[in-house]
């Protein structure tokens, strides 16, 4: 039977129908296979060279979440980089990070051994100071992070010289701080006395936090402080004067700052997940290195993303790069830092052989074409 007109207006319209759906099905392909090449809007042409097909293709990590503490410190910018731009969520392959910021070194180690944290960023005193306390039972030191980054800073109304420290107030973050044993050892070497616990002595040994320390400078209660990165260049800021870097006190200029430990347990049931953590701040690592400005921008948004507040420029621009972001924990300097608490009477000699196990880092940095970093003698067996 012949079709009417009518009939062969409906056969076209559907038709023209299914070409619709089938080219509106197919858009989607089209779209990812241009991102994918890096015409798409979602290209980025600065990012790392991407995660390796381990991150983007293998199976499923063995935690489905794996949570990571830090400090909101420059000193902590493989955290604050990594965390910021994905670097280290790209590696993890759908394991959910679960970031917790942390003020203290303390605070952050009780997380730890109390099982609510699994891998932080940590300065070596605190490291030291919960590994010995738990009788090397809970936790690892598995990567460096940085080193240096720390400055004396004065009053150069008050302080024009080191001998004019005798008899002034400086503050120091914490009682037992990576920051507080360097100060004791310099006033000893120097031939002061100040006693450990009070803090009083030839000078005055003010433990202020961080956060403080600043207003107390502007008041004049405190006469300077030895103290990390961005504190140092914000009492620069307020009118301070830098009269010592501590990287100057060290051979080669460098001391470890940050470490990057885990609990015993988490690395013992997830040792897949550790390891993808250290490709992801091992890839930080080289993006910083490789784009320094991009990177003080992005660990400056992290900042402001945790506390509301991004650093001023006149604060972070001269802070940056006296901070040097680096694999290598530096173990050797670790070492010297816990001979110096002994000799300061905070701790008792203590036995750190196994605070190190860089197994996964060395076979993160063996893959990437990298060195091996050294344990110092102080790995697990």
């Amino acid at each position: 039977m012949p079709a009417t007109a009518s009939t062969r207006q409906t056969r076209a319209t559907r038709t023209t129908l299914r070409r619709g759906i089938v080219a509106a099905a197919a858009l989607p392909l089209l779209i990812g296979a241009l991102a994918s090449c890096g015409y798409g809007s979602e290209a980025k042409k600065d990012e790392p060279k991407a995660a390796d097909a381990a991150a983007t293709n293998g199976a499923k990590l063995s935690a489905s979440e794996v949570r990571i503490g830090y400090f909101p410190n420059l000193t902590h910018a493989t955290a604050l980089v990594g965390l910021q731009e994905g670097l280290i969520e790209k590696e993890l392959n759908g394991t959910k990070i679960k970031p917790q910021s942390f003020n203290a070194g303390p605070s952050e180690i009780e997380a730890l051994n109390g099982g609510s944290l699994d891998i932080g960023f940590i300065g070596p005193s605190p490291s030291i100071n919960g590994y010995v306390k738990s009788k090397g039972s809970n936790l690892r030191i598995i990567s460096g992070s940085a080193s240096g980054g720390v400055k004396l800073v004065v009053n150069p109304d008050k302080i024009k010289t080191l001998d004019d420290l005798k008899g002034k107030k400086i503050a120091t973050p914490q009682k037992g701080n990576t920051q507080d044993v360097a100060f004791l050892n310099w006033i000893s070497e120097k031939g002061w006395k100040v006693d450990p616990e009070s803090g009083k002595g030839d000078v005055s040994v003010v433990r202020t936090d961080n956060k403080v320390t600043p207003d107390a400078f502007k008041q004049g209660s405190i006469d300077g402080a030895w103290v990390p990165e961005p504190t140092a260049s914000k009492l620069v800021s307020d009118g301070g004067s830098v009269l010592l870097d501590e990287t100057a006190l060290w051979p080669d200029k460098k001391f470890v700052i940050t470490n990057i430990i885990v609990s015993q347990k988490f690395l013992k049931e997830h040792p897949d997940v550790v390891e993808a953590v250290l490709r992801g701040t091992v890839k930080t690592n080289d993006w910083i290195h490789a784009n320094q400005d991009k990177a003080k921008a992005s660990a400056n948004a992290k900042l402001q993303a945790d506390s509301g507040k991004a650093l001023d420029a006149k604060i972070i621009d001269p802070a940056w790069p006296g901070i040097a972001i680096t694999d290598d924990p530096l173990a050797s300097t670790l070492k010297t830092q816990s001979e110096w608490a002994v000799k300061a009477k905070l701790i008792e000699e203590p036995d750190l052989a196994g605070i190190y196990d860089l197994t996964l880092l060395n076979k993160v940095l063996k893959a990437a074409g990298k060195p091996e970093v050294s344990d110092a003698g102080l790995g697990a067996k």
